[in-house]
């Protein structure tokens, strides 16, 4: 069976390098921009897997970004990517921060704890950045774990510890990701709890 991707757009202009990325890996995917569709519609449409994109801004502004998280993640794998990511440590009760430096299509050494959407992937392996925000290390939920870091200790991934909802601050979808396509396979692959 195929996997049905729901992915929420925040606006961002690599949106569609993860859909096309998506679709690639054999996935059916359904986007729509975060004013377009409201929860009962999202849950109407009864997807497999939920993707929250990257966009501009905090997640407290990313539209229905924050209510998706809250009405999936009993329900079906998620992946959040950058503000996607964000808003699944703010959803949790995480705080969000301004970065110790601006990463704007810069790279960085990420190691990982080979496990979730890490599973198989090179430790480390350098990722794509596009960023000026990041998970505050001191408020992170115990409901979630570290899964990545940077070599300097920032924060690039996150696990919930009985769910399977991972986040990633980095761009998978990025050509500074090589081994982005792995880790949105893994995604791929994961099941509900």
């Amino acid at each position: 069976m195929k996997p049905r991707l729901l992915l929420i757009d925040n606006y961002d202009s690599f949106t569609y390098n993860l859909v096309q990325a998506f679709l690639v890996l054999g996935a059916e995917v359904q986007v729509f921009r975060n004013d377009e569709i409201g929860v009962e519609q999202a849950l109407a449409l009864d997807p497999t897997h939920l993707c929250i994109s990257p966009g501009p801004g905090r997640p407290e502004g990313a539209g229905v970004s924050l209510a998706m998280i809250a009405a999936f993640e009993q329900r079906v794998p998620l992946l959040g990517v950058c503000l996607g990511h964000q808003s699944l440590v703010q959803h949790f009760g995480g705080r969000i921060v301004a970065a110790p430096r601006l990463m704007h299509g810069k790279t960085s050494m990420v190691g990982h704890d080979g496990r979730g959407v890490f599973a198989g992937l090179a430790n480390p392996f350098e990722a794509g950045r596009y960023h000026s925000l990041s998970a505050e290390d001191a408020s992170l939920p115990a409901v979630l774990e570290v899964s990545a870091r940077t070599d300097a200790g920032e924060i690039m991934g996150v696990r919930h510890r009985s769910l399977p909802l991972e986040g990633v601050q980095f761009h998978p979808e990025s050509v500074l990701t090589p081994a982005g396509n792995q880790l949105l396979q893994n995604f791929l692959g994961m099941r509900p709890a």
